[in-house]
């Protein structure tokens, strides 16, 4: 299978990364981060309260205050709404990798921003590639991601946004007995009550949100790999969506140009910037790892003289 399939595949990246300034709906709080400080000190390496830094101790770790599981790329787990449904813990291995079906609502979507997804657009999509198959995972295209960055300038989502009505989720899960959904905007639909999501979430039926790049991914033939984190009893889940498609599509990485060991070096060293998040930073001067090595400065990754373990020769 790795050989002959997945070896030679074109990987696309459907997932956008989150952050401080994510937009998130108006009723959550916002999330925080930054270094990540020491809770119990330990002997000559740190004390209470310190930052854990390159410098000093070696390495550095981040402290996330997520105030939300429901933030940008995301998987909803029925226990998000049904006080008896699967926590993101419970969801099973078998999520993992499953067929792919886009149904590409772009163009109705541009002429009508609210636009909501019908069962015919999935009856013209089976019209043009088959059957769906039992299973699948079928993600809308709208093309909403697209603006992703307007609305983080903006620190606001848009009132008005795409979404699949209840008679297409019906449809899918029901009579096509589809394993998923997913969709490019935050919500499920515009509905006062939000009908889609808790019509889904109460018959225990997962969903995909903040889907992106769907724009490069073909309507039919692709795989989707499901990623996210475990946490016990979550209600919300950190998503990463990955679609694999065939060789001959035009769009996506290849394992050959893209091995993924070793992985880039930065540009410039990892500072935080204003939000708390590490990027390169091109003002920044180098980290002398193991300058502040000494009996009482024991910091990892250095030699008992003091120098940079991964910078001698073995």
């Amino acid at each position: 299978v790795w050989n002959d399939v997945f070896k030679q595949a074109k990987y696309i990246d459907l997932t956008r990364e989150f952050a401080p300034n994510s937009p998130v709906w108006s009723a959550f709080m916002p999330p925080t981060c930054g270094t990540g400080r020491c809770g119990a000190p330990t002997k000559d390496f740190i004390s209470h309260g310190d930052k854990f830094e390159y410098g000093i101790h070696g390495f550095t770790i981040t402290e996330y205050n997520l105030s939300t599981d429901q933030m940008v790329t995301q998987l909803d787990p029925p226990a998000h709404w049904n006080e008896y449904g699967s926590t993101i813990s419970d969801i099973p291995a078998t999520f993992s990798v499953r067929p792919l079906v886009v149904v590409d609502l772009s163009e109705k979507v541009r002429f009508n921003p609210g636009y909501s997804a019908t069962k015919q657009d999935v009856l013209d999509w089976e019209a043009a590639h088959g059957r769906i198959p039992e299973g699948a995972v079928v993600f809308f295209r709208s093309d909403w991601m697209k603006q992703w960055w307007d609305y983080v300038k903006a620190d606001a989502m848009p009132d008005t946004f795409p979404g699949v009505s209840l008679e297409a989720l019906k449809f899918i899960h029901l009579e096509r007995k589809v394993m998923l959904h997913g969709h490019e905007p935050l919500d499920t639909d515009m509905s006062a009550s939000l009908e889609g999501e808790a019509w889904l979430m109460h018959n225990n039926f997962a969903q995909a949100e903040g889907v992106a790049n769907l724009h490069l991914v073909a309507e039919s033939g692709c795989l989707v790999s499901i990623g996210f984190a475990k946490p016990e009893g979550g209600t919300g889940g950190y998503a990463r969506y990955i679609a694999i498609c065939p060789p001959s599509w035009e769009h996506g990485q290849v394992i050959a140009d893209v091995p993924g060991a070793p992985l880039p070096t930065q540009p410039y060293p990892l500072r935080r910037d204003h939000r708390g998040v590490m990027v390169p930073d091109k003002d920044a001067s180098p980290t002398k790892y193991c300058a502040k090595y000494g009996p009482h400065s024991q910091s990892l990754g250095c030699t008992p003289d003091g120098k940079p373990t991964w910078l001698v020769d073995s």
